[in-house]
């Protein structure tokens, strides 16, 4: 079986997902933003165990199908575990989406998380946008890291003592320069969608905040949270200053990174069940319209 990083992150997938957006909100993009209101064909690109399927064929008119698209062998497999149960039409497909070439045969392309982790986002958008029919949809689910991070709170924390957002954005940057790979995607999927000719192109943010309330415990999200990265192991402090080092920070802002993630995690061990928390993700969600020469609108 090929290794693939994803396939052994399945539980960490389920779980972290429900932090990121309502129903009703979702409902909403559909009906009133992409006024999606007859079956439409769905390839979503990095599907995972099929999350956005899960999410959006429901909410579809009756008749929608959905192609779902991985490398990962393991999530395919759950996939179509959990879609044999569903009264869905249904497929998928493992194999590299960096090598997938589709035909124009789909009313909508998605991804949900995966232009972030490509060193050339814009070829993987150029390809998305060669999957779908003249006058269909490209939507992207990308995350903003840094609005993200700013975005979270708990009692009795001073949150510029545990989320450095200097640093971090900094920290991002320089990764995204080095790589290519850009965890603040999320605010740039618009020019970009508009760069390689999508039109009406627009962006959303997701809804949902995140409320731990200690006086109606639901240990459901407080392990979402958990798996999240919340309280995750940090590595011996001299290693991770070297990391940070190497990936172009200076060893003063290493060093205060290391001390603000630290108090975080202390933190979040310490009072996780018993404070007031507040964590909003942030999404952005991007869509456009695929425009050529005769096209008609996909409604």
């Amino acid at each position: 079986m090929t290794e693939w990083v994803w396939d052994e992150r399945i539980d960490y997938l389920r779980r972290t997902r429900k932090l990121y957006y309502n129903d009703d909100y979702l409902q909403f993009l559909v009906e009133r933003v992409w006024r999606i209101d007859r079956p439409v064909k769905l390839i979503d690109y990095g599907c995972g165990y099929g999350y956005l399927g899960l999410k959006l064929l429901g909410m579809l008119p009756e008749g929608s199908s959905y192609t779902g698209v991985d490398k990962g062998e393991k999530l395919i497999a759950e996939a179509r575990e959990l879609f044999a149960k569903l009264p869905y039409r249904t497929a998928f497909i493992c194999a590299d989406i960096r090598k997938l070439n589709a035909e124009p045969d789909y009313d909508i392309a998605l991804c949900h998380a995966v232009l972030l982790h490509m060193d050339d986002p814009k070829e993987m958008l150029r390809a998305m946008i060669g999957s779908v029919k003249p006058g269909g949809m490209v939507i992207c689910f990308e995350p903003h890291w840094i609005s993200n991070m700013a975005n979270q709170w708990m009692e009795g924390v001073e949150t510029s003592d545990v989320v450095r957002l200097g640093i971090l954005q900094k920290l991002f940057e320089l990764d995204g320069r080095r790589t290519g790979r850009d965890g603040n995607i999320g605010e740039k999927v618009p020019a970009y969608m508009s760069e390689l000719g999508l039109t009406g192109v627009g962006c959303r943010v997701s809804d949902r905040v995140n409320f731990v309330n200690p006086r109606e415990r639901d240990d459901d999200l407080y392990q979402a949270l958990r798996a999240e990265g919340f309280d995750r192991t940090l590595a011996d402090k001299a290693v991770f200053v070297d990391s940070l080092v190497a990936r172009g920070l200076t060893r003063e802002e290493a060093e205060r990174q290391y001390e603000a993630e630290a108090r975080f995690v202390a933190a979040f061990g310490e009072r996780g069940r018993e404070s007031s928390q507040a964590y909003a993700p942030t999404m952005k969600i991007s869509y456009g319209t695929v425009r050529r020469a005769g096209s008609a609108d996909m409604a």
